[in-house]
């Protein structure tokens, strides 16, 4: 895909060739904004609005990476309804268990191919990386989220958090420590190739 060629034919008003950019890149930006937000239906929202905002855009960007780029709208759309968040907390509607803890359902991880004890286990897993992501920094949660889930590299995390090359190494590895002391709280459900004997917590 010729992304600049796609962006050229975009700003002369060819919306298909818009299409075909959102097409590739949706699903990366709606699993970071679900992963910064933790929650499915506001991701969507924040992706919908971070398209929007790039398609408005279009004439500010001065080439380089179309990805990179657009998920600086998705991080930037992503704190914004933090910072919505904190000034207008809400109540929330996912059902609560014996703990109070909310009960989530992040529908966008479900694997229809596992087993109903597999699924659990995953399920489990992924609620409990959610939960240390959700206890990180906003910066250090985006990321960890751009590097190691979405697989983004470091040039392309630097233009789209519009930090330094130095700084986005640094955060990554200062979150990648918070995430491992984190996980160690959930050390049973850590799969076995990484779940060694000799770091089991005391």
């Amino acid at each position: 895909m010729d992304e600049l060629a796609l962006v050229k034919y975009a700003r002369e008003g060819d919306l298909d060739s818009f299409n075909r950019l959102v097409l590739a890149y949706q699903d990366m930006a709606f699993n970071l904004a679900a992963r910064m937000l933790s929650d499915p239906d506001a991701a969507q929202d924040v992706t919908q609005t971070a398209f929007l905002a790039a398609y408005r855009s279009l004439d500010s960007f001065r080439g380089g990476s179309f990805k990179a780029w657009v998920m600086r709208m998705v991080t930037n759309a992503c704190y914004d309804e933090l910072r919505r968040r904190q000034r207008r907390p809400t109540t929330s509607l996912e059902p609560l268990d014996e703990d109070e803890e909310e009960i989530e359902s992040p529908s966008w991880l479900a694997d229809d191919s596992n087993g109903p004890e597999e699924e659990l286990e995953r399920r489990e897993l992924n609620n409990a990386i959610q939960h240390c992501l959700d206890g990180l920094d906003t910066e250090f949660r985006a990321v960890v989220v751009m590097v190691d889930l979405q697989g983004m590299d470091y040039a392309e995390v630097s233009v789209a958090m519009e930090r330094p090359l130095g700084t986005v190494k640094s955060r990554l590895a200062r979150a990648r420590l918070k995430l491992r002391d984190c996980l160690h709280g959930f050390w049973e459900l850590l799969p076995s190739v990484i779940r060694l004997d000799s770091e089991r917590p005391a």
